[in-house]
């Protein structure tokens, strides 16, 4: 079985693209903004901050202790991690894949690209998504000459469907971009760093 993408170790890196946590502040987080898409937690946000200080994606900056409570190691990300952050969110942006969490994941954190590059990206998706609406319009007019009943055809019709809809909506995107009506990062950052105000969360 291929292994799908790390979205629990994209997700620390994009989040410490914006200022160095410990991991039980990037566990309320993820908590915090519903993203779904991270499973396993808290065992599987401590795995991955464990596997991308071991690649030195990450690395340790403070090791605190209040009262009682286990210490916590404050990381902040690598030069060679924030390169790898930006690698990542392209590929799961550009690349169509079966798996839709992936490109959920990467809209979530999208903001962690610079505009230009989001936008290149999902230019490149949206090119992939035209060519298999038509692939899929090609098929049908296929079967359909043949003479097959629709009904066998419905599982192409919903396929194009789907694509046709992510489609429309990142051409949306797109547009939106290229108007500046979509300008994330400075909202982004006052976000991950706890709030509108851009004070720290109480964690």
């Amino acid at each position: 079985m291929a292994k799908g993408p790390d979205l629990v170790g994209l997700t620390v890196l994009a989040l410490l693209s914006v200022k160095p946590s410990h991991p039980y502040e990037m566990h309320r987080f993820v908590l915090d903004t519903h993203k779904d898409y991270v499973t396993g937690l808290p065992r599987s946000l401590y795995h991955a901050v464990d596997r991308l200080a071991r690649d030195e994606l990450i690395v340790p900056v403070e090791t605190s202790r209040e009262g009682r409570r286990p210490e916590r190691t404050v990381y902040e990300l690598s030069d060679e991690g924030r390169a790898e952050l930006a690698t990542r969110l392209r590929r799961l942006l550009s690349e169509p894949g079966p798996d839709t969490r992936g490109f959920l994941a990467a809209i979530s954190l999208v903001g962690c690209l610079p505009v230009p590059e989001a936008e290149r990206a999902l230019l490149t998706r949206a090119a992939a998504l035209e060519s298999a609406v038509f692939a899929c319009d090609a098929h049908m007019r296929g079967l359909e000459e043949s003479g097959l009943p629709r009904m066998l055809v419905l599982e192409l019709e919903c396929e194009r469907a789907l694509r046709s809809a992510e489609l429309t909506w990142v051409r949306s995107v797109l547009d939106r971009l290229g108007s500046g009506e979509l300008a994330w990062t400075d909202q982004l950052r006052a976000d991950l760093s706890g709030g509108p105000d851009g004070k720290d969360a109480d964690v």
